[in-house]
């Protein structure tokens, strides 16, 4: 039995469909991506997995199913998410925003901030800055922490590399292989940049127009010389 076992899922918004039969899993301690363009259903798999849409299939971790809970159930369950919007308070101070994340694992504040600040001490050095004056690397790094302030066992992050210079997404790759090999986390990762992901994961997972049409690890992939030129650049 697989850590996270994504069982078929559908979703919907009203009576489109945007998910079909989805099916993927992870080990504990992995990091897994999803690659696909924009517009392929990957921000949809992530809020399914958070009870934002409307579902057929299953969701499990750790063998407990999470279909049909409501997001605050799902993240007191230890699922963490990072979401490609950033959604931060934008006037909050990055202390602040940080702390919004807290809510369900108040007992664990001390030692997340102090995870979140060894992770990105950029975010101990500016905590009384406003996130709308931030750049947006720094904005990223601090919905990465929002999320791990919840004490998160998966994480979910989704697009985390969008719009940024290679330095800061060299920071980004630092961090999150950090979470993996220092606490443990397993990770679940939304990329269009196919090089980053590769850099990361152990497996990949390629989703198009709602379906999962390949999965592998990068030598696996790689054989096929048409997926290989579409995401890998050879």
């Amino acid at each position: 039995m697989a850590y996270l076992e994504i069982d078929r899922l559908s979703a919907f918004y009203g009576r489109a469909q945007a998910l079909f039969e989805v099916s993927l899993d992870a080990e504990q301690g992995d990091i897994i991506a999803v690659i696909g363009a924009n517009g392929a259903g990957k921000s949809t798999l992530f809020d399914s997995l958070m009870g934002l849409t409307r579902i057929q299939g299953d969701i499990r971790l750790a063998g407990e199913s999470l279909t049909g809970m409501d997001p605050s159930s799902i993240v007191c369950r230890g699922v963490g998410y990072a979401p490609e919007r950033f959604n931060l308070f934008p006037y909050m101070t990055v202390r602040d925003n940080l702390l919004v994340g807290a809510y369900t694992a108040r007992d664990d504040i001390g030692k997340n901030l102090d995870m979140v600040h060894a992770l990105f001490p950029r975010l101990e050095e500016r905590e009384g800055q406003e996130t709308s004056t931030q750049s947006g690397g720094e904005r990223q790094m601090v919905s990465l922490g929002r999320a791990l302030m919840t004490s998160p066992k998966l994480l979910l992050v989704d697009e985390p590399t969008i719009g940024l210079a290679p330095r800061v997404c060299n920071e980004i790759a630092e961090a999150l292989k950090r979470l993996r090999d220092e606490f443990g986390l397993t990770i679940l990762m939304a990329e269009q940049n196919a090089n980053f992901a590769l850099s990361l994961s152990d497996r990949i997972y390629v989703l198009e127009s709602g379906r999962i049409t390949a999965h592998g690890t990068h030598d696996e992939l790689s054989d096929d010389e048409a997926l290989a030129a579409a995401y890998f650049g050879h």
